[in-house]
């Protein structure tokens, strides 16, 4: 891993580079990391053809781990991908985000439209999400992260669930730490999102995609499509918020055609 600074808060954030060709901005989703992206096969298939840059979000994976709500300020967040684009030396780069991935991949096309060439993003929402993660994972989840760190939290969530968490679900969370998490969903219950008048200016070839069973996003996900000009909306049979990610023969065969036309 390498690391850039957000020169706004000196925050380091951890990055990677593989792969050949155009850059494309690869950005995961809340309580994980970069490793996602490999997990579900999107490296393997994109670094021939792709620059890939992988990015841990501040307060995750190998990134700084502020514990201040106020440090996960959108406009930190979209600081913090320009500072690894800088540190890379892109100037222009193609865009890859789900759900977390996608609210920040929105926020950057807004806040620095030349940076993104084109944007796919993925079960992510444009509005504010004030109790989107008590709705994800059960009420009062922040509070439980401070107070009872990811143990507790992990014990609660299978309380909330039809199933248990899963061992390699459990192992992703347990590399968390609590108390940047709780704040970072303080920070996002907090984010009041972008105005509809802010999508309906951009420019980029931009498609959205999410999964016909994500009750969490979907409608989002629709909002948005429609909001943007020109943009393009799929809906994967079959999948929802969590296992979207896993549907990645579906995906790559929608970033394929959208990239090449």
């Amino acid at each position: 891993m390498e690391y850039a600074v957000n020169a706004a808060d000196g925050t380091q954030i951890a990055y990677t580079v593989t792969g050949s060709g155009p850059p494309l901005l690869m950005v995961h989703g809340s309580f994980l990391t970069h490793t996602i992206w490999r997990t579900f096969g999107y490296v393997k298939a994109l670094r021939g053809s792709r620059q890939l840059i992988l990015v841990d979000n501040r307060g995750h994976g190998r990134s700084a781990k502020p514990h201040t709500p106020e440090a996960y300020a959108m406009a930190d967040i979209v600081g913090d991908l320009t500072a690894v684009l800088d540190a890379v030396g892109a100037k222009t780069v193609d865009y890859l985000g789900y759900s977390f991935g996608a609210r920040a991949g929105l926020a950057l096309t807004a806040a620095a439209p030349e940076r993104v060439r084109s944007l796919a993003v993925g079960g992510g929402s444009h509005g504010a999400q004030a109790g989107a993660f008590d709705r994800l994972f059960f009420p009062g989840c922040a509070d439980v992260l401070e107070q009872a760190g990811m143990d507790g939290f992990l014990e609660a969530w299978n309380e909330h669930r039809m199933f248990p968490v899963d061992a390699g679900t459990r192992a992703v969370f347990s590399a968390n730490d609590a108390q940047a998490l709780a704040a970072y969903i303080r920070a996002c219950d907090a984010d009041p999102g972008l105005p509809e008048e802010v999508l309906q200016g951009f420019t980029q070839p931009s498609l959205f995609y999410v999964g016909s069973q994500d009750g969490t996003r979907l409608d989002d996900t629709r909002a948005a499509a429609a909001l943007v000009p020109n943009s393009e909306l799929h809906v994967i049979r079959g999948f929802d918020h969590s296992t979207t990610m896993a549907a990645s023969a579906e995906v790559l065969e929608l970033l394929e055609r959208f990239w090449s036309n």
